[in-house]
């Protein structure tokens, strides 16, 4: 009886169990419960405070705080790109890491490691909002939040000893306030030479881990230990002030900045044409380099003479001299009209050795087109004295940083002298009576500078540079800064002073660079933007 008792109650079980399932799934599809309600939606100034305080940490940023904007369609396009990002991103991650894994393995005794699968899932990240920082430097600073609750899939394969072992990270939350910063500015693409990313706060990272399928995480403690472990070396390596800097392009190229300097003497000329219609010439010369937008270094004038000599030095800056070459033109003065071209010639600083004077004297040419046959007609001779001056190593700016060092003169500047750079940057709420077309003018011990002028506008950027080499530190001195407007329509006020700044440059000699913004005198709200740099010479 016992056996036959046995049987009959286990296919009474499982008679029971299967007219329960069935039952079961018949009234979950077709009872529905009437005591559901819709959810009853309610805007936040409707909760209470302890329904708020429980709904703090998921509430984004751009609703807690508003100096944090929105970035939906960032997110947006994310989750459109995400799909091709992510094959990107891993290969890019599996280039890097290969290198390093088959450098690392063999100090373990480790055959190999292997991505089995490597995917970051189908869940994009998202930017819950973004604060960007306007400053007076050369900069962009940005603070996005970042959450991450992805799916991703990262298998990896160990094989040591003929065993092998998998490790697999799933279920990966990553939350993470960083601040980005892209300096210096440059004219060029992509218009930053370098990347700093500093994190604001520990981050919090969540995540699954696996070995040979067993869940580690799962054993107590080690979950808490592997999470505070992770925030605590990420955050000695990146929390603010360290940074993580990543280089894009170097910065010094893309400026431009000085590499040295120039020195030309210009000695002579010989056996020039007759320009004038009684039988003479009035000769000067005219320097400048190719690639630079400061004005051209002029000679005196000599009068009645084919044959002049002038003796006469000058300094350019040269900011890169494998592609810069220094133009030569001799022309004849006249009182009234256009100054008539008598020749010219063209000199590539790559060909000058540095520091090794080199006298030269160079055919005077029409034209730099050696198809043009009017180039074989005599037009004299000129004789100059080229010098270049590099800056020497030790001055030379390391991982250029504007806010921290300067370049500096090299040798051969006069003896306490130095460069005087002068930018400006831009100006704000200007305004004309009559127009607001306006550029700067800048004055320095008499010598006068100009910017370009912008149509009908009240803000203007500029962003123009100016040098004055100087023999003396200009302590004592002040620099003069006029906005004036011009318009060639209205006759009776073609140009109007839109105000102007009187700036001490004995700070600038002290501290070495200034960036501020200046009210402007006569103007009612307007200001400008100007930096000011010494670069002193080796014997100051």
């Amino acid at each position: 009886m016992g056996f036959f008792s046995t049987i009959f109650g286990f296919f009474g079980f499982g008679f029971g169990i299967s007219i329960g399932l069935i039952v079961g799934y018949f009234l979950f599809i077709y009872i529905q419960p009437s005591d559901v309600e819709d959810p009853e939606i309610k805007s936040l100034t409707d909760e209470d405070s302890e329904t708020l305080q429980r709904m703090i940490h998921e509430i984004p940023l751009w609703i807690k705080n508003p100096d944090f904007d929105r970035v939906d369609w960032l997110n947006k396009l994310i989750e459109y790109m995400w799909p091709y990002l992510d094959k990107a991103i891993c290969n890019t991650a599996k280039n890097i890491a290969k290198p390093i894994i088959a450098e690392q393995i063999p100090k373990y005794k480790i055959d190999s490691v292997e991505f089995e699968v490597l995917t970051l899932g189908s869940l994009p990240p998202t930017f819950q909002g973004i604060k960007v920082y306007t400053t007076d430097e050369k900069e962009l600073i940005m603070e996005p939040f970042l959450k991450w609750a992805g799916n991703p899939n990262v298998t990896i394969a160990v094989k040591a000893f003929g065993l092998k072992a998998t490790v697999q990270v799933v279920d990966l939350q990553v939350f993470v306030a960083p601040r980005i910063t892209l300096k210096p500015l440059v004219p060029c693409f992509p218009c930053f030479a370098n990347i700093y990313v500093s994190l604001m706060e520990k981050p919090h990272v969540d995540f699954g881990l696996k070995l040979i399928g067993a869940d580690l995480m799962s054993i107590p403690g080690l979950y808490r230990f592997v999470q505070e472990f992770i925030k605590d070396q990420v955050a000695n390596m990146y929390l603010w002030p360290k940074t993580l800097e990543v280089q894009i392009i170097d910065p010094a190229k893309a400026f431009k900045r000085p590499v040295g300097i120039l020195n030309v003497k210009v000695i002579k000329a010989m056996k020039l044409k007759k320009k004038d219609l009684l039988g003479a010439s009035d000769p000067y010369v005219k320097l400048k380099l190719t690639g630079d937008n400061l004005p051209s270094k002029k000679t005196t004038v000599k009068h009645k003479n084919l044959n002049p000599e002038w003796n006469e030095e000058f300094s350019l800056v040269v900011k890169d001299p494998e592609s810069q070459a220094l133009d030569i033109h001799v022309y004849d003065w006249e009182q009234v009209g256009k100054h008539d071209k008598m020749g010219m010639n063209v000199i590539q600083l790559k060909e000058l050795t540095p520091e090794e004077p080199k006298v030269l004297t160079l055919e005077l040419l029409k034209n730099m087109d050696p198809n043009d046959t009017q180039n074989d007609k005599s037009r004299g001779q000129i004789v100059v004295e080229l010098t270049y001056k590099p800056f020497k190593e030790e001055d030379m700016d390391k991982g250029y940083d504007e806010t921290q060092s300067l370049q500096k003169p090299p040798e051969g500047t006069p003896p306490g002298g130095g460069l005087l750079v002068i930018i400006v940057h831009e100006a704000q709420d200007i305004e004309g009576k009559y127009h607001t077309n306006p550029h700067v003018r800048i004055i320095f011990r008499g010598e006068e500078k100009k910017t370009k002028s912008i149509k009908k506008n009240r803000d203007p950027r500029w962003e123009e540079e100016f040098q004055f080499m100087v023999e003396e530190p200009p302590t004592n001195d002040k620099l003069h800064v006029e906005v004036f407007s011009t318009s060639s329509r209205n006759l009776l006020r073609q140009k109007e002073s839109l105000g102007y700044a009187d700036i001490s440059l004995t700070d600038v000699v002290s501290n070495k660079r200034i960036n501020e913004k200046y009210h402007l005198i006569d103007s009612k709200n307007g200001r400008i933007q100007i930096e000011m740099q010494w670069r002193a010479s080796q014997a100051s």
